[in-house]
């Protein structure tokens, strides 16, 4: 399988942004589409944001539309989050994942956001 590996997290203030990334070992082609996923301590596991890797026709959470952008870069074979205005709710480990096809899941990258 084409493995899929988090990275750009941090700590912030609220107000404040990043830029997550996703790594792919192959070609993103090998997906029809990918997503962000996150998930705080003592809740579910939320889909984010996702995007198809052709058209890259995108879906957001209600709760962040208007403030994350997901995108995906061919070439890079990578895909991106960039988090706008962050909040303190958004503080959780961010996946990045299939929609659609059961894979396992990697280790993730922490956003920290402080009041």
């Amino acid at each position: 399988q084409v493995q899929l590996v988090e990275s750009g997290g941090g700590s912030v203030q609220a107000g404040g942004s990043l830029r997550l990334s996703c790594a792919a070992s192959g070609s993103i082609f090998s997906f029809n589409a990918l997503g962000w996923y996150r998930q705080a301590p003592g809740k579910q596991r939320e889909l984010v944001a996702r995007i198809t890797t052709r058209g890259a026709l995108t879906v957001y959470a209600e709760s962040v539309k208007g403030r994350f952008t997901i995108s995906r870069d061919i070439a890079r074979n990578t895909l991106y989050l960039q988090m706008n205005s962050l909040k303190p709710e958004d503080s959780a480990i961010y996946y990045c994942n299939d929609p659609v096809s059961s894979r396992p899941w990697g280790q993730g990258t922490q956003v920290t956001v402080s009041s």
